[in-house]
């Protein structure tokens, strides 16, 4: 009786594991025979690209894709976005599966065969056009995800969402878009979403890896705008004016020391930055005003609020120890992408059953933004980073997301493929 009760015993402890290793194995074979195809997709999009709000062509061909899958599509959604609906037919909970689909006014220097040769008007001036922070590959391996998933239905109960969310990179000035207008017109609400996972590709991590973090793993972004008004005068004698650049350099030094001297940097990053100035005409005129604009990325929202106030304080102060006037103004942007802690620690053994326990860690948390964060500020939400650095390469060689040498090795576009099938398995079915 004894021998028969430890065999028992051993058969219960062993059995979620050999079914979770089956599972993992139907996922690799499945998204092992769609390889090839996602490959292809992803380089069709990527020859094809179009910037926020204008994915007129990317829509279509996503959501005709999706028609053929048999899912139910909704298009237009937040403008550009199209919705894919997979219904199991049995009771269970509704996740939602994202990836953002707008390219960035970039003119590509890859060498690949199938680099973008798409251009398109941006605030007013002929631009390339390039997927250049890999929103390409997100598409391609949400439909192989779909493809996945369509193939062990039998497995599944409830219903998946799949979101192909527009705009990720910002709406043009004067309109909506993106992830907060998809949140705006019920998204989460008309589908029943409970719950949504979302992954970014990343060139810095190696092909086959994958990086999370509990808590807050991107930051808050917010666009400030700072306009600082002199007296114009000649170049040749600038006492008789108040002169807005000179100012304008001493605010953007004096905007260092708000992170550097006035922020409490052992609970967490923050960064200020001013990506352009505008002001003057001539060499021997000094302008009446300048124009500056900036981003500020936080991850923390007290720290934000702080650093908030500490950067209009120093604006202003600097600005009128000169005799000059600045205005400032700091815009909403997108909050923190904040992962729930209790659903990430649920879900961390189905990224290592997608990848392998050696090839899932933790990273620090990323000063870059993302709208995802939308959706995790509705319901619980889990987002990482799926690894597209070629193994051969040196990560010094690695050029950076948003620029014209921005490279994807696609092998590791199957690691993605099976983390999204993983994860939604898995909370499907309750493990």
């Amino acid at each position: 009786m004894k021998h028969t009760l430890l065999a028992l015993l051993i058969m219960l402890t062993i059995s979620p594991i050999i079914s979770q290793s089956y599972t993992s194995a139907e996922i690799e074979k499945h998204a092992k025979e769609i390889e090839e195809t996602i490959i292809a997709l992803r380089r069709s999009f990527h020859e094809t690209p179009e910037l926020s709000n204008r994915e007129f062509n990317t829509a279509k061909k996503i959501a005709s894709i999706m028609t053929q899958m048999g899912f139910q599509v909704d298009t237009g959604i937040a403008k550009t976005g199209v919705v894919a609906v997979f219904d199991t037919g049995r009771p269970g909970p509704t996740v939602g599966l994202r990836a953002d689909i707008d390219g960035l006014p970039v003119t590509e220097r890859t060498p690949v065969v199938f680099a973008s040769k798409e251009t398109a008007e941006f605030l007013g001036e002929k631009v390339g056009v390039m997927h250049a922070c890999g929103h390409d590959t997100h598409i391609a391996m949400l439909i192989g995800a779909a493809h996945v998933l369509a193939k062990m239905k039998d497995q599944l109960n409830g219903k998946v969402v799949f979101v192909f969310q527009p705009a990720e990179e910002g709406a043009p000035p004067g309109e909506e878009g993106g992830a907060a207008l998809m949140v705006k017109e019920g998204l989460i609400e008309k589908y029943g979403i409970d719950v949504m996972f979302g992954q970014h590709i990343n060139a810095a991590t190696d092909v086959g890896k994958i990086k999370y973090r509990v808590g807050g793993i991107m930051a808050a972004v917010n666009r400030m705008v700072i306009k600082v008004k002199g007296k114009q005068t000649h170049g040749s004698r600038p006492w008789d004016g108040v002169d807005p650049i000179t100012v304008s350099a001493q605010i953007i030094m004096g905007l260092q020391t708000v992170v550097s001297r006035q922020t409490n940097l052992t609970k967490n990053a923050a960064v200020i930055s001013i990506g352009k100035i505008k002001g003057g005409l001539r060499s021997n005129i000094i302008p009446e005003e300048v124009e500056m604009i900036g981003t500020i990325r936080t991850l923390d929202v007290e720290m934000q609020k702080i650093i908030h106030e500490k950067i209009r304080t120093t604006v202003t102060n600097i600005a009128e120890a000169s005799g000059a006037v600045a205005e400032i103004t700091i815009e909403e942007g997108y909050p923190v992408t904040y992962n729930n802690p209790s659903l990430t620690r649920k879900m961390i053994g189905s990224l290592y059953n997608a990848a392998g326990e050696d090839n899932v860690m933790v990273t620090v948390a990323s000063t870059g933004a993302e709208d995802f964060a939308f959706f995790a500020q509705k319901i619980p939400a889990l987002y990482y980073f799926v690894g597209g650095k070629p193994l051969d390469t040196e990560l010094k060689d690695i050029a950076p997301h948003h620029t014209p040498d921005f490279f994807i090795d696609e092998s590791g576009m199957i690691t993605g493929v099976k983390a999204l099938s993983q994860l939604t398995i898995d909370y499907m079915s309750g493990k």
